[in-house]
């Protein structure tokens, strides 16, 4: 393969994945830029075990460990010059995250990195301002996670401030959410956008982007999702059971009962900040590693290589 690959691994409460990009350069090797080669996403679902008994079980550690081990081959099949392992709320919270971690370095080679919702929550915005039409307006950028919601308030095109709350949709289920964790997070939105007017939400990861899809919008260059059609789509959702959804929607069976408290997160922080529309955007923290892994390969302002 020509060209230098990259590969992230997202370790999260809901899901794993692998996305692996590589560089594609034009014909007069002017522009170069990241297409995907692949995509692999793995329910493990291990949240459910860390929220309610505060570890990962023996039977999710062997195949995170299985998991890992088919990615290393994967990535040596795509020649991946340079990768990132990142493992975001559970493994936070996981009593044997460590030892987890330790042993699938050893059987592996796959070094996890552990990472805080603060620095989640800025590589999840790295690199993508360039997705808005409005690159100048004001925006709260909302990652909701299976255990962690992770928050950016962007003004006038800048970076303000990166916040994580332990408020997810896994967490959510498992009746894991702290009452004074919601509010924490009522109070920072109310009190960081309280000087600005027009905010809007853009929203990041799976749940947001099927949202949008079952919505019917199809405007590719618009991705916006108005918070009343959320709003009657969450209504619609909310009284079915995970059955009920998956056959009257086509969903899979890992996202039918994590869409509705993603649903629900989202709602509550567009009423807070009295968002009018939710921009979609199909990105989240594997592009966030990969841009970040590409921008440390490229040389400094005014160097050629």
């Amino acid at each position: 393969m020509n060209g230098k690959c990259y590969a992230a691994i997202d370790i999260g409460s809901n899901a794993v994945r692998l996305l692996i990009k590589k560089v594609k350069e034009d014909e007069n090797l002017v522009s170069r830029r990241l297409v995907k080669a692949i995509l692999l996403r793995v329910p493990l679902r291990l949240g459910f075990d860390v929220f309610a008994l505060g570890e990962v079980s023996d039977v999710k550690a062997v195949k995170l460990r299985r998991l890992m081990k088919a990615f290393r081959q994967l990535m040596k099949i795509y020649e991946v010059t340079d990768y990132r392992a990142c493992a975001t709320s559970a493994m936070r919270d996981a009593k044997n995250g460590k030892a987890i971690i330790k042993r699938i370095l050893k059987d592996t080679g796959i070094d996890i990195e552990v990472i805080d919702g603060q620095e989640e929550a800025r590589m999840i915005y790295n690199n993508h301002i360039e997705c808005l039409e409005d690159r100048t307006g004001n925006y709260i950028y909302v990652d909701v996670g299976g255990g962690s919601t992770e928050i950016n308030l962007l003004a006038n095109g800048e970076l303000v401030q990166s916040l994580s709350y332990n408020i997810g949709t896994v967490r959510m289920l498992s009746n894991a959410v702290r009452e004074e964790t919601w509010q924490q997070m009522k109070d920072d939105l109310q009190r960081l956008t309280a000087g600005f007017q027009e905010v809007n939400i853009i929203g990041s990861g799976g749940n947001i982007n099927k949202l949008y899809r079952l919505a019917g919008k199809k405007d590719k260059k618009k991705l916006r999702l108005p918070v009343p059609t959320l709003q009657a789509l969450y209504d619609e959702l909310k009284p079915l059971t995970p059955e009920q959804r998956m056959e009257a929607f086509g969903l899979k069976a890992d996202r039918a009962d994590v869409i509705v408290p993603a649903a629900e997160i989202f709602l509550t922080i567009a009423g807070i900040v009295k968002a009018e529309y939710i921009h979609v955007p199909v990105i989240g923290l594997a592009d966030g590693i990969i841009d970040s892994l590409y921008a440390k390969s490229l040389p400094p302002a005014g160097e050629v290589r």
